[in-house]
């Protein structure tokens, strides 16, 4: 079992910056494809970045190109997202996401059914 908490949303004005952080159980932690999406109330999840550190691939929604970027320190079982440039678009819930299954060199889609564990989530809310 793979346990992810993730931390650091908060409320923020348009133009500015947060970073999210994800802390992942699991002695696995490095082989695992990992993802964040994001999600506003009565609408699908949708994919935001993901990141394979096997093979050194990043990969983003289009709305946050040049914007967000995802990290991994793998020392510390943690994965970050951090956003600049925020909009008032970019409000939602922010989950993490574990790919366990997909193997070490195929993880880190952009699909919700790729992953197999979640964070609880946390808001984040950016005001005009």
């Amino acid at each position: 079992q793979v346990q992810l908490v993730e931390s650091g949303g908060g409320l923020v004005q348009a133009g500015g910056s947060l970073r999210l952080s994800c802390a992942a159980s699991g002695r696995a932690f490095s082989t695992y494809g990992m993802g964040w999406f994001r999600q506003l109330p009565g609408k699908e999840r949708e994919f935001v970045a993901a990141i394979n550190w096997s093979i050194g691939r990043t990969s983003y929604a289009d709305s946050v190109k040049g914007r967000f970027t995802i990290s991994r320190d793998n020392a510390k079982n943690t994965v970050y997202l951090q956003m600049n440039s925020l909009k008032p678009d970019d409000t939602a819930v922010y989950y993490c996401a574990a790919d366990a299954s997909s193997g070490r060199y195929y993880g880190g889609g952009v699909n919700v059914y790729e992953y197999d564990y979640w964070g609880q989530g946390t808001q984040v809310t950016v005001s005009s």
